[in-house]
């Protein structure tokens, strides 16, 4: 089984580690690969049209995209879901002595946004897209989550987007330079989330973060583990009872999975709705598994 994640330090590949040791564990045959992908989702749609992997990490923003073959996919891949991963904050940070106190204020700033290709550099469009803020507005650098962040410990740029936590990068920043998470104007946030319903609320706890002195409110990505529509259904529904099964094992391996079985209770209230996020159905083995399991009438 070959499953496909993101760049090196990035929560996709730590999350993908503790998966294949859950999966190790439930018993599955031969040897389970995590695999790098330098620009994550659009990568991992691409080697799952391929046949290349078996499942990908994908943030549920770019899902609709890859199935339906709109940019930067070059045509359609018969997606299917098969669970929710978690729902972490995507949140900017700035040096604690930054004159920038909200999102809004980072017109005219050097922002990193992530790699060009990434989902990251995505999330950046959408977030501040919904703001009024281009691109051409700033001044964007695209780094990786640790040359982002060793560029703003160096004062060489002013901002940074970050993704969920923990992660080793934003962990070891956090622990040796003082920092702040921007939060949004009144409504800002509002107005994301109402322009990109793929995004939920994430509230990012008080004390997280060293720098985090009160509770914030983010725009919250939704990841997913997703298939090709062709592998078998047999092992998907493998592959489902184990991440179910294996749910407290895996908020043990890493702090991501934390609260991962309450993203399968709206199942029982909305049906297959729930995880059909951007009209990506759920796999045939995916749907007989939350079945049986009970969590889908």
């Amino acid at each position: 089984m070959k499953i496909g994640t993101a760049e090196p330090n990035s929560t996709f590949l730590s999350q993908g580690m503790a998966l294949a040791a859950v999966f190790e564990k439930a018993g599955f045959d031969g040897p389970i690969d995590v695999l790098e992908a330098r620009s994550a989702s659009i990568e991992n749609a691409g080697s799952l049209a391929k046949g290349e992997i078996d499942y990908g990490f994908m943030a549920a923003n770019w899902i609709g995209r890859a199935m339906r073959g709109e940019q930067p996919f070059n045509s359609p891949t018969q997606l299917r879901m098969v669970a929710p991963m978690n729902l972490g904050p995507m949140f900017f940070i700035v040096p604690a002595t930054s004159d920038v106190k909200t999102v809004e204020d980072l017109r005219g700033k050097r922002v990193s946004v992530g790699p060009a290709t990434s989902g990251t550099a995505q999330h950046a469009r959408c977030i501040l897209g919904a703001l009024g803020i281009g691109f051409d507005d700033f001044t964007p650098l695209y780094m990786d989550f640790a040359s982002g962040a060793e560029a703003l410990r160096n004062g060489e740029i002013d901002a940074q987007l970050q993704c969920p936590i923990p992660n080793r990068t934003m962990n070891a920043l956090d622990a040796s330079f003082d920092l702040r998470v921007l939060g949004f104007v009144e409504g800002g946030l509002e107005k994301v989330l109402s322009d990109y319903p793929v995004y939920g609320c994430a509230v990012m706890r008080k004390g997280q973060l060293r720098g985090l002195h009160a509770d914030s409110r983010q725009p919250g990505v939704r990841n997913v583990l997703v298939t090709h529509a062709r592998q078998s259904a047999e092992q998907v529904e493998a592959v489902v009872r184990a991440i179910v099964g294996g749910a407290q094992e895996l908020e043990r391996l890493n702090a991501l999975f934390t609260g991962i079985g309450e993203l399968w209770l709206p199942l029982r209230t909305y049906g297959e709705a729930a995880l059909s996020f951007e009209g990506v159905p759920l796999h045939e083995g995916a749907r007989r598994a939350y079945q049986a399991l009970g969590l889908l009438t």
